[in-house]
């Protein structure tokens, strides 16, 4: 849920100042293909046992402080974004801990697609599962911000893929099949954009998530790692600090919005529809 925080600020700063169509070329889509390559060789890493396989267990406090309730959100790339040819990556981590709950309750709530428009709102306007065959699935998604007179809206389609360690141990990683920017969002003249253009809000988008049964409750640890279009040097100096804090309040407000659907589900005991379809990934 990264993107959400990064289309408010781009619009935000477009709203008439500097935003202009913007195609995604090359270089930038390369460099994000090299980035993501190391961020699943770290992710290896952990799964291993090269690393730690949470990323709060590489420091003694962050445990402690995920269960007097802080959520944790820090930049795992610089100051939270790297520069790229045409472009920028944005890389944070953020985790929560879930006391009372069990990773059933966890998983459950996060494959429940069709449910996201309702549990992420205001931002996700509209989901739908799209069906899975094992451990994949694939699910769409549409978001809108509205920031001065600017309209941002984003449909997407995303894959992910996840796996049970143990017992108490399991992981899921998420990306993009699909982003297209939708002009004149909410009126009649509605229109998608093709992929890759448009004004480069979102190019890419990847999340990394891992959790752990232990504690009495779940850790969930979220890395959400984005694709956008690079912000003019002039502008920098003021519209990164925007972008960064708008990053953390986001990716915070995603880990407790999930953390609220999974302990309403533990209360309710509610049970939604597992994998649709015994076969493959049905299409839209």
């Amino acid at each position: 849920m990264l993107g959400r925080s990064l289309v408010a600020v781009l619009v935000t700063f477009g709203a008439p100042h500097w935003i202009h169509a913007m195609d995604l070329q090359p270089a930038t889509l390369g460099a994000w293909d090299e980035y993501v390559q190391t961020t699943d060789r770290r992710m290896q890493d952990r799964l291993n046992g090269a690393r730690p396989f949470l990323w709060i267990d590489e420091s003694a406090d962050r445990g402690g402080r995920l269960q007097r309730g802080e959520v944790i959100v820090e930049s795992v790339v610089g100051r939270g974004t790297k520069a790229v040819p045409g472009g920028l990556i944005h890389h944070w981590i953020g985790a929560i801990f879930l006391p009372a709950v069990t990773i059933d309750n966890l998983t459950s709530v996060v494959h429940d697609y069709d449910a996201y428009e309702r549990m992420y709102k205001p931002v996700v306007v509209r989901s739908r599962d799209l069906g899975c065959a094992a451990a994949d699935r694939e699910f769409s998604m549409t978001w809108q911000r509205r920031v001065l007179f600017v309209n941002g809206a984003i449909q997407g389609r995303y894959w992910s893929h996840d796996a049970m360690l143990d017992e108490r141990r399991g992981y899921e990683i998420t990306g993009t099949t699909r982003l297209q920017e939708i002009e004149n969002f909410g009126h009649g003249d509605a229109r998608l954009l093709p992929p890759d253009t448009g004004n480069g809000f979102i190019w890419r988008l990847r999340s990394l998530a891992r959790y752990e049964e232990r504690d009495s409750g779940v850790y969930l640890e979220l890395e959400a790692i984005a694709l956008t279009r690079d912000i003019p040097a002039s502008l920098r100096w003021l519209v990164t600090p925007v972008v960064n804090r708008l990053s953390i309040n986001s990716l915070a407000t995603t880990l407790r919005q999930t953390g609220q659907a999974v302990r309403r589900f533990s209360f309710a005991q509610y049970s939604p529809s597992r994998c649709r379809s015994a076969g493959p990934v049905m299409n839209e």
